[in-house]
């Protein structure tokens, strides 16, 4: 009874409208106002890459790319994300390829249990774009918000060297920070 009442309460509720482009794909989608844009990409759009860590985004388990540049989806609203461009790591692959994050990742089998592997790509590839790390001291302090758990940060740290020059943007592609 108690879930219906859940979505009874809910539907009182005034939706608001949002429009983004979501890993290509231009979307309208209504959300209400409390939803975190974890849960709409989990729970309304089925994009399960993104996951639920800490819930506190103190994990970065959740990192997706905003307009190119990392964010914590779990401290995200939706409806702030109206007009922006969202990457996830479901987006990250094109043309029947794997992005050059990914193939780095594989190599160097930087991941173990696979739990924070799509936010340690997202914000790898974020870091790329950012165009701050480029000493193995560097990546490592500026991926210091994505946590592993199985403790595989030596691998990850060098996926990520190996892979930046290949995911760096130019000049006139990024923005100053």
């Amino acid at each position: 009874m108690s879930a219906t009442l859940s979505e009874t309460t809910q539907a009182s509720f005034v939706r608001h409208p949002i429009r983004l482009t979501l890993n290509g794909q231009v979307r309208e989608l209504h959300v209400l106002p409390w939803t975190t844009l974890l849960d709409l990409l989990r729970e309304q759009l089925d994009l399960m890459g993104s996951k639920k860590g800490c819930d506190h985004g103190q994990c970065g388990a959740c990192t997706v790319l905003r307009d190119g540049k990392r964010i914590n989806a779990c401290l995200t609203l939706a409806v702030m994300c109206d007009g922006a461009e969202l990457t996830t790591i479901e987006g990250l692959a094109g043309d029947g390829a794997l992005h050059p994050m990914q193939q780095a990742f594989i190599r160097h089998d930087a991941f173990q249990c696979g739990y924070c592997t799509p936010g340690q790509i997202c914000s790898a590839v974020g870091l790329a774009n950012e165009g701050r790390a480029q000493t193995p001291g560097q990546i490592s302090e500026w991926m210091s918000g994505n946590l592993c758990r199985c403790g595989a940060y030596n691998n990850i740290r060098d996926a990520i060297e190996e892979a930046l020059p290949l995911c760096q943007q130019s000049p006139e592609q990024g923005d100053d920070q």
